[in-house]
């Protein structure tokens, strides 16, 4: 093919169209066979450019020219030289498949099919092929089929391979493969019967796609599942009716899969019917039926889920689909269906050989059956109650599950994509040579063959291998987030009513849950479900197992309207409601936080917006107090005035509150934990808030403050043993810098703690804070803070046993650490006096504890169920360490803590108290403490004793782990667990034998 001035190619510019064998290519464009097409080298290496193989297009060429003869002949060229459009297709698909280039070679006059690429609707498929096989022009039937079928074969991969988006056409290409075999099946129904006629009079024969046949999603080359059902005709005997039925079908597939000389088809496998191999080939309707009644697997029915009539009697295969689409829709109420589902996606890829999980574009991880498997569960779970998600195309049926809300829009768009990719790239690899391959390549020459196919003209064999890697892992993330999702799980184990929440489905389940206000519930769930929004979608999933969920909780009602409150507060946020139906546990934990404590619904009523921690993967590790501080002073500096400043502390503050709660309510962390973290979160806040109150403090004095100050924590502050009820008990320290007169220091410092009392002491949407320094010298009558010299010039003259009893717990929490160690360094010694208490100590601190128990528990409060000044209760059992820890702290460094257990441990371990006595002493502590916290979580306020209500004693016994209905034992439970406490106390506080 010289050009207009008679001079050759340019290696070069063979290269740059993308030929590999420039020597080669010469030898091609100056083969006679293209005389036809002289004068258009430019317009022909410009069309090669543009295919997967340039090299093999070229040599295509010239064979097809070289037999092309007559008219057809003339046609080719012509076309070839005025029809651009046509000259890409002819040339895309000789360069994308070597399978059809043979054939065109063949068969020439199929250049027409190639160029024309006409789409024909499915219908005229089938006329078509009927034509063929009815008059084979001379060649066997099944031969004609052949030809017939890659004549059409060629038609769809020419409108393929020149379709701009490879992935973007897949569907319409697959649907065309699909409709192209159940063309061919029914011509070869046709050559069966008609080569069999006394069978053909006997029965009706409806052959049924599978899998992606019957999805219409099918490959270039992949093996075409059926069943097969037949009916006798009026008048013939069933048993000989099914005998005829099953010679014809197995003619049938014998003719789809024999291989002659004009090549074969593909496999027809029909292993997917009824028992398999072993089974019968064909069985009526009512056998059918039967057998899925009776014996079916739950992979059968998820096989189903694509079953369309596909050739043969069509009146036939419709009964069939009437007959068992209802066992499909309600597969997933069998027990373990979801189980079982998840177990064989793992078979699968266990069976994977080794070296080729990596190159699996179907099988492995991240593959299309990854894709196939996520989206048939969530058809057969939820579609039981909405039938627009039944459908069995793949991407129809994503679609369909995106716009029902049952997957997020943005992950469906993801796999959408990505499924046409995969699907795109084993097309490509397929068509290559019309073999059956769900590898990648390894060869780079290969690899590059399928990047250009893929229309990835830049590095192709680098960029398609990244590219195959970075759909894959996409939707490996995804398939793990929503196939093990345990929302599904849940959904599956529904009935039908429950499932789909009728009004009267809806009370009837309320009301046999447990719920008290089976109405109220009711409006609760009509106002979140109602419309057609896509909210109301989300709410209509996850309402039918979050009812169930809320009911496991000791108050059910509660739990919901909480829900609704924060559902209208968060439902037009774009992540809340699929936080909850895609992020593992979440929607499980809000229903049983939101079902158990009134605390925690509080909580996030006032921060909505919490939630979010319970799809993190950390979300609910409780906070380091160096990092919530960090966030507190960060929100606190981005205001101008105290009130906001503290406002954006209490808010961090309430978040983190109800991070605690969660993190509790769910077992995820024990009783020390939370103290810790209670803890650290109060002197947290006390220190962040300081920070403020002292800059504002000072603006209003226009000076600096002068003086450095400490807040210490006393009692359960100091003990790091904070509960959710817990004030602060604290102590209040400065210390005067240089220069500075004391009685300006102690005022400025006077102000900061009365602003900083208010502060966190007024009421808001968290639990107030109160700084009580009732534990402070003198009480309540000597000066709420004090110097630090202060502090020393007492203790050194006045302090009294039980002011150095109170120091045994305290630990600096804000302020300045200089300062809290040099207070540190004044208070050890007066709380681990050397040589222990003395006699007359002693006594003092015995009479001290028989007069609080006289006189501070409250009126009508019962003695042997109050949780701090009860019989073997927290006061009890702390009094008794902390003598041991003032008598033998000089001589026991493990008694120096500021932590009750630890200090009794220590105190077992210098054999101080018996193992027996320190066990029942730390089980009355640990159950009281749990009992005080698990009170204020059920309630969301202070509990101070077993509650009498047998409903609330039995929302705090669920808290701490025991069953439902336990409320009536609790009482018991605990004092059985005091009263040997008591006894204890007795004998080591009170020294009675």
């Amino acid at each position: 093919m010289p050009d207009d001035t008679g001079g050759r190619t340019p290696s070069a510019d063979l290269s740059r169209h993308g030929i590999l064998d420039t020597r080669r290519g010469h030898q091609l464009i100056e083969d006679p066979a293209l005389d036809p097409l002289t004068g258009l080298r430019g317009e022909v290496l410009d069309a090669l450019a543009t295919t997967a193989d340039p090299d093999a297009a070229l040599l295509g060429l010239v064979r097809l020219l070289e037999v092309a003869k007559g008219e057809s002949a003339t046609g080719l060229v012509e076309a070839l030289r005025t029809d651009p459009a046509a000259r890409d297709r002819v040339l895309g698909v000789l360069g994308a498949s070597s399978a059809l280039t043979d054939h065109l070679v063949a068969h020439p006059e199929h250049w027409r099919d190639v160029a024309a690429a006409e789409e024909l609707a499915p219908q005229e498929r089938v006329e078509a092929m009927l034509a063929a096989v009815r008059e084979p022009d001379g060649l066997d039937p099944q031969d004609a089929l052949r030809v017939e079928y890659r004549r059409q074969l060629c038609g769809i991969t020419a409108r393929d391979v020149s379709a701009p988006d490879p992935a973007e056409h897949l569907p319409s290409t697959a649907s065309a493969l699909a409709d192209l075999a159940g063309a061919a099946l029914e011509a070869a129904v046709d050559i069966a019967s008609r080569e069999a006629p006394e069978d053909a009079h006997r029965c009706r024969l409806a052959v049924i796609g599978m899998g992606k046949s019957g999805g219409r999603e099918l490959n270039y080359l992949s093996d075409v599942d059926v069943i097969f059902v037949a009916e006798a005709r009026d008048g013939c005997d069933e048993d000989e009716a099914l005998a005829a039925a099953t010679r014809i079908a197995t003619r049938m597939m014998a003719v789809c899969s024999a291989s002659t000389s004009h090549g074969s088809l593909w496999p027809v496998d029909a292993a997917l019917r009824p028992e398999g191999k072993q089974g019968p080939l064909v069985r009526t309707v009512a056998s059918h039926k039967t057998y899925y009644e009776r014996w079916a697997k739950t992979w059968e029915f998820q096989a189903l889920l694509k079953a369309r009539p596909v050739a043969g009697d069509a009146d036939l295969g419709q009964a069939y689909l009437e007959a068992i689409r209802p066992f499909v829709w309600e597969a997933s109420s069998r027990e373990d269906f979801v189980d079982d589902v998840q177990a064989m996606r793992r078979r699968v890829e266990d069976h994977i050989p080794s070296g080729e999980a990596a190159r699996q574009i179907k099988l492995g991880p991240g593959g299309l059956r990854d894709v196939e498997f996520s989206v048939q569960l969530l058809q057969l779970v939820h579609g039981r109650a909405d039938p627009s998600v039944r459908s069995g195309t793949t991407l129809v049926a994503l679609d369909a599950l995106a716009r029902g809300g049952y997957i997020g829009r943005e992950d469906a768009a993801t796999l959408d994509h990505a499924y046409r990719v995969l699907r795109a790239l084993e097309h490509r690899i397929q068509l290559r040579r019309l073999r059956r391959t769900h590898l990648m390549p390894t060869a780079e020459a290969e690899l590059r063959v399928l990047g250009r196919a893929m229309k990835i003209f830049a590095d192709p064999a680098d960029s398609v291998t990244s590219l195959r890697k970075e759909q894959s892992v996409e939707v490996r993330r995804l398939h793990e987030r929503l196939f093990y999702r345990p929302l599904l799980s849940a959904v599956a184990k529904l009935s039908t009513d429950e499932v789909r929440l009728s009004p009267e489905a809806a009370k009837d389940r309320l009301l046999a849950l447990g719920y008290r206000d089976p109405d109220g519930a009711l409006r609760h769930l009509q106002a979140l479900t109602d419309g057609v929004s896509r909210t109301a979608s989300i709410q209509k999933q996850l309402l039918p197992v979050m009812l169930g969920w809320f009911a496991d909780e000791a108050d059910p009602d509660a739990g919901l309207l909480a829900f609704r409150k924060v559902s209208e507060s968060l439902g037009t946020t774009h992540w809340y409601l699929r936080l909850l139906r895609d992020e593992g546990e979440a929607a499980h934990t809000l229903a049983t936080v939101l079902g158990a404590s009134r605390f925690a619904a509080d909580l996030l009523l006032a921060s909505p917006e919490a939630v979010q921690m319970l799809g993190e993967s950390t979300g609910l590790e409780p906070r380091s107090r160096q990092d919530v501080l960090g966030r507190m002073r960060a929100a606190a500096g981005r205001k101008d005035d105290l009130e906001a400043a503290i406002g954006s502390i209490r808010s961090i503050r309430r978040a983190e509150y109800f991070r605690i709660a969660v993190a509790d309510l769910t077992e995820q962390i024990s009783l020390d934990e939370v103290g810790v973290a209670l803890t650290d979160l109060t002197s947290a806040t006390i220190d962040a808030a300081l920070e403020v109150v002292v800059a504002d403090v000072e603006g209003s004095l226009g000076r600096e403050l002068g003086t450095d100050l400490l807040v210490v924590g006393m009692g359960r502050l100091g003990g790091a043993e904070s509960g959710y009820s817990s004030d602060a008990d604290v102590l209040f320290v400065h210390d005067p810098h240089d220069g500075v007169g004391d009685q300006e220091a102690q005022e400025g410092a006077l102000e900061v703690v009365r602003r900083l009392q208010k502060a966190l002491g007024t009421p808001g949407s968290d639990p107030p804070l109160g700084l009580d320094a009732d534990l402070r010298p003198e009480g309540r009558s000597g000066p709420i803070i004090r110097s630090l010299a202060s502090y020393r010039a007492y203790y050194e003259r006045w302090s009294e046993p039980w002011e150095a009893q109170a120091l045994l717990r305290a630990a600096p929490v804000a302020g300045d650490a200089d300062l809290g160690e040099r207070f540190t360094a004044l208070i050890d010694p007066l709380r681990w006096p050397e040589g222990g208490l003395s006699v007359d100590a002693m006594r003092q601190v015995r009479r001290l504890k028989a007069r609080m128990e006289g006189e501070r528990l409250p009126r009508g409060a019962d003695r042997r169920a109050h949780f701090k000044l009860g019989y073997g209760g927290l006061s009890d059992v702390e009094w008794t360490v902390q003598l041991l820890q003032m008598q033998h702290a000089h001589s026991v460094p493990g008694l120096r803590t500021t932590r009750t257990l630890r200090a009794l441990a220590a105190a077992e371990e210098a054999d101080l108290v018996s193992t027996e006595d320190a066990a029942v002493l730390r089980r009355a502590w640990s159950l009281a403490s749990r009992l005080r916290n698990a009170g204020m979580l059920a309630r969301g306020r202070p509990v101070d004793s077993v509650p009498s209500n047998a409903r609330e004693s039995d929302g705090v016994a669920r808290i701490v782990g025991l069953p439902p209905q336990s409320g009536s034992t609790l009482a018991d439970s605990y004092r059985r667990a005091t009263r040997h406490a008591r006894a204890v106390v007795d004998r080591v506080f009170y020294g009675e034998s």
